[in-house]
């Protein structure tokens, strides 16, 4: 059965504390795992979580500030270390591949899996794999960063009452599927587009273009909040966001479930990010990220 969730590592912004681990971000798509910014300790969270390094095919690292790729050292000799048996591909700011390099080859290990390298230097499809198309956008942060975009195509979606009333059922219904006609009837005439799922993902930036391409009608978004509103100002200063502009962005885009996370050392409390968000005018599904937390990608409508 097919499994489509985020599986929430770490959410501390610059440092971890006692409750917060550095970032870290799983989504499990059908089959496949995608493992966003592993900040340090990652490599422990994903144990406490479930999560094994054969679960991994792909990595992306939106920006080179420590919280968001210390951990990649480990995840990368643990994937090494465990024989994965199958390629893993790594997406990140190619102004920043010096630093993809170090963290790399940060010590002696042997290589034993194939891990492929595809930087990112400009907005577009960087990678479509089959099932779905990934796509980056730069955003705005004191280094590059980009955030990422997972758009499953659009389906189709039958209808029993229509397929009822032109008599098609049994093995006809799989052929005209295949085959767009049937007897004169086409596959429009029983059936409806299915919107494909779309998910993405944003972390350090302040607002931009770039945000709300990537918001637009996401049915899960997960976003950056490190500052609550009243500390604006520090947000715009050091290239991050608040509560209420990413659920404002999430509000005119169109969002189901919005995920607030990379929260500030100096908030101990999440309460008052939901009431921001809240008060920002989003209406739909909202998550105030806690580790080891999973959050269900939302059904089709």
């Amino acid at each position: 059965m097919s499994v489509r969730e985020l599986v929430v590592l770490g959410t501390a912004s610059q440092v971890p504390t006692r409750h917060r681990n550095h970032n870290g971000y799983l989504l499990r798509w059908d089959g496949e795992g995608i493992l966003f910014d592993p900040g340090e300790g990652t490599q422990r969270q994903m144990l406490r979580a479930g999560v094994a390094a054969h679960d991994l095919n792909r990595i992306c690292v939106t920006h080179f500030h420590g919280d968001h790729s210390l951990g990649l050292a480990g995840v990368i000799q643990r994937i090494n270390l465990d024989r994965v048996p199958h390629e893993v591909t790594a997406h990140y700011p190619r102004s920043g591949q010096r630093f993809f390099n170090r963290l790399r080859y940060a010590t002696a290990y042997r290589e034993t899996v194939e891990l492929v390298e595809a930087p990112v230097s400009a907005d577009g499809v960087i990678a479509e794999p089959g099932g779905y198309t990934l796509e980056a956008r730069k955003l705005s942060h004191p280094v590059e960063s980009y955030g990422y975009r997972l758009i499953e195509p659009d389906g189709r979606r039958m209808l029993p009452d229509r397929l009822a009333a032109h008599g098609i059922k049994g093995p006809d219904v799989g052929h005209l599927q295949r085959e767009g006609v049937l007897g004169g009837v086409s596959l429009d005439d029983v059936s409806e587009t299915r919107r494909g799922q779309r998910f993405a993902f944003v972390m350090d930036t302040r607002l931009c273009d770039g945000v709300y391409a990537l918001a637009e009608g996401c049915d899960l978004l997960v976003i950056e909040s490190t500052f609550l509103d009243e500390d604006e100002q520090l947000a715009v200063e050091h290239g991050h966001l608040t509560s209420g502009q990413a659920a404002r962005v999430a509000r005119d885009a169109g969002v189901r479930h919005l995920v607030l996370t990379h929260f500030s050392q100096r908030y101990s409390e999440p309460d008052a990010f939901e009431q921001q968000a809240r008060a920002a005018g989003f209406e739909g599904e909202l998550t105030v990220a806690h580790d080891l937390q999973r959050v269900p990608v939302p059904k089709r409508r």
